[in-house]
């Protein structure tokens, strides 16, 4: 491969709905699912099928903190950077993304645990519903230090990281634009190596093994790894039959690596390589259906869980009560599976796109309100 194969004078193909990176995040939504999921069935899937369903948690929780990271560095960068959108704008615009959704979903946990006890069904390991830990959950600030968040809907915890990585993006930008490509790739991978062996000499466990209620210091050097592989491949052009190699090497490696153990060093190598190719391969013609799939893919995330409970909740009882085989029992896994596609896309048309459009709407009568003025670029994106 010809050195042209990488380039600076080449200009870097813009992302697009119903690209690559749009598969991606439907891809790992999906597969977040089946990680919540695979210990539901008769057998879990980590021991019938292959151990990466038991480690998806980790592998996919890094895949969605770097992708958010470059994926907002991608489309807000130059705004942010070039003054025409301010950090508060580009926080509240982030922060209403996920919150009404998030809160919803909580306030419908709720009912159902209480419901459920109220007609004697209520959660078969109580100490997962503590009312104690639902205030800080409900408010996003579980992964702060912040007592509570353990249990209900658990894997909020990674959305409540992202509240502070989307308070730190405006001011890490404004260090970035200011570096070469290169030396901000090399200050990403640099940056995350040393955080993990801060972790480790001080705690005695990796930086992706943080507890939840510490979660921002986990997700904060991956975002921001995410963040500097946006601007490497905003100013560094990879030919697309390179990038398309490399991300299908970097997908086999990955899966490989994964079925002797975590490898994390080699995996979160393998998922910033995919990610980069993902960014680096034009799309000549967007698909409708990959773009409506990852406009799904938060609502996936973000209802996948209430789904599990529910589901299982009551087929646990079935199963009990009719002693049904185990043919029967996986039948009942792979509707819940569905069910919670399923009621993912309801949402998502239902509740979460008609919420959206209201802020939508408001935040853009917000800005026209406020008074028009000349401001000057932040920092050029030229240097």
């Amino acid at each position: 491969m010809a050195w042209t194969a990488i380039s600076t004078r080449n200009e870097t193909p813009p992302i697009v709905r119903g690209g690559w990176l749009d598969a991606l995040r439907f891809i790992v939504a999906a597969l977040i699912i089946l990680h919540h999921f695979q210990g539901a069935g008769p057998v879990p899937l980590a021991d019938g099928l292959h151990p990466v369903f038991e480690r998806g948690g980790f592998l996919l929780t890094n895949f969605f903190l770097i992708d958010s990271g470059y994926v907002l560095m991608r489309v807000y960068g130059a705004s942010i950077a070039g003054g025409r959108m301010s950090a508060g704008d580009f926080f509240a615009k982030r922060f209403l993304r996920v919150w009404p959704a998030h809160i919803i979903m909580g306030l419908s946990l709720v009912a159902l645990v209480v419901g459920g006890t109220a007609i004697g069904v209520g959660p078969r390991a109580p100490e997962w519903f503590a009312w104690d830990q639902l205030p800080a959950q409900l408010g996003l600030v579980q992964a702060f230090g912040i007592p509570g968040g353990y249990g209900w809907n658990a894997p909020s915890w990674s959305i409540s990281a992202l509240i502070g990585c989307y308070l730190a993006f405006p001011w890490i930008l404004k260090a970035l634009v200011r570096m070469g490509p290169w030396s901000v790739l090399a200050l990403g991978v640099g940056l995350y190596l040393i955080v993990n062996q801060l972790t480790w000499s001080l705690l005695g466990y990796p930086v992706y093994q943080m507890p939840m209620g510490f979660g921002f210091i986990r997700a904060l050097p991956l975002f921001f790894l995410g963040m500097t592989l946006a601007w490497f491949a905003q100013k560094v052009w990879i030919a697309p039959k390179l990038a398309g190699w490399s991300g299908i090497a970097a997908a086999l490696m990955l899966a490989f690596v994964q079925y002797f153990d975590k490898h994390a060093l080699v995996s979160l190598a393998c998922i910033s390589v995919i990610i980069l190719a993902a960014g680096a391969i034009p799309t000549p013609r967007p698909s409708k259906w990959v773009e409506k799939a990852a406009q799904v893919s938060f609502s996936m995330f973000i209802t996948n869980e209430v789904v599990r409970i529910a589901w299982f909740g009551v087929a646990n009882v079935a199963i009990a009560k009719f002693a049904l085989p185990v043919a029967a029992q996986w039948v009942l896994w792979g509707a819940g599976v569905m069910a919670a596609f399923v009621f993912a896309f309801l949402f998502h048309q239902i509740v979460d796109t008609p919420i959206q459009d209201r802020i939508r709407a408001w935040l853009k009568g917000q800005s026209r309100s406020r008074p028009r003025v000349a401001t000057q670029p932040v920092v050029s994106l030229e240097g």
